[in-house]
């Protein structure tokens, strides 16, 4: 079935003070040791775990890990040392307002420090790269993307707060694989998450494109969280959907999208097959917990997930991601 993206429509929602929490693939639960492997039906409450690497497609991404540390608090400082050739950890204390997107090099890791890394104008640009980190920024009102990631491997996004972008919130394309974006809160924002740009582009995309997405918190946004191409299997893990404009989750093209533990709080459509001109995908959902939402559509078989993990259970993902998503939360 073939969709069109209904009428974009924005709802605000208000601040949340929450404790500081993480997740690293495995979840410690009260009175229990450390599970490993996949689950989603333990009642018990989790008790999320710091996370300094991430899980899922992009394990073992490390960024400038073993480079130097640099901190930058404006627009050139900012470009040239994302720009290096060496590993280096980049620092952003302050705001940093670039007029076009600006290229982020191999072994780089781009972090914010507390809540106070800002980036405006513009967004950042993980193109011919990798072994890249994205941590604990805040990113508004670019002219384009904020991050957009094409021939790249090894990306982690993590723990930003992204809003107002001209274009998508965080666009990964063009041949680009094992990478992971989590913990993460998009808002204010129509097009959020794509996965693969164009119906044509198979030759390159198909076989690649795996991402894990995980607790991000899509926060009165409009469409794509993920729209997805080609990608088989892309894992769609405990994410919080709350007041969502159009649709959650897009299965296109040869797709394969598993769509689990996550929760959906007034999402009429929280995932459906085929996207405007786009032909249907497949996408299985296990384990989702629904509040004043519709059931969605699945059909085809996905890939199995390759990887080792634990679901948190759906029911407890809404009070664990917004505790823990967007910035000052590492």
């Amino acid at each position: 079935m073939r969709r069109t993206s209904a009428r974009f429509r924005l709802i605000s929602s208000a601040a949340v003070t929450a404790a500081a929490v993480a997740f690293t693939g495995v979840t410690a639960f009260s009175g229990s040791a450390a599970e490993t492997g996949h689950t989603g039906n333990d009642a018990r409450v989790p008790r999320p775990l710091a996370a300094n690497q991430p899980i899922g497609f992009g394990a073992g991404t490390t960024g400038g890990a073993g480079g130097a540390t640099v901190t930058v608090s404006n627009a050139s400082q900012f470009a040239e040392a994302v720009q290096r050739s060496e590993p280096l950890v980049v620092q952003v204390n302050g705001t940093v307002s670039l007029s076009s997107m600006t290229k982020v090099a191999s072994n780089k890791t781009v972090i914010g420090v507390g809540t106070a890394g800002r980036i405006t104008g513009s967004g950042l640009n993980v193109s011919k790269a990798d072994n890249v980190i994205i941590r604990n920024l805040t990113f508004s009102g670019s002219n384009d993307d904020a991050i957009n990631v094409q021939y790249a491997t090894r990306v982690w996004i993590d723990h930003n707060d992204i809003s107002g972008a001209k274009d998508g919130a965080i666009d990964i394309k063009r041949a680009s694989d094992n990478i992971t974006v989590s913990w993460n809160r998009v808002h204010d924002h129509d097009k959020s998450f794509l996965l693969g740009h164009s119906d044509g582009n198979g030759g390159e995309d198909s076989g690649k494109l795996r991402v894990t997405y995980h607790h991000n918190w899509f926060d009165g946004t409009n469409q794509r969280h993920p729209r997805v191409r080609f990608g088989n299997p892309v894992h769609v893990l405990n994410n919080y959907y709350s007041d969502i404009g159009s649709y959650g989750v897009a299965s296109t093209e040869n797709a394969g999208v598993l769509v689990e533990g996550n929760y959906f709080e007034n999402v009429e459509d929280p995932f459906h097959l085929g996207e405007g001109s786009s032909d249907p995908g497949s996408l299985q959902a296990r384990n989702n917990h629904f509040v004043n939402s519709g059931r969605g559509e699945t059909g085809g078989s996905v890939a199995a997930i390759p990887y080792g993990y634990t679901a948190d259970n759906a029911a407890n993902v809404k009070s664990i991601v917004t505790a823990g998503a967007g910035v000052g939360k590492i």
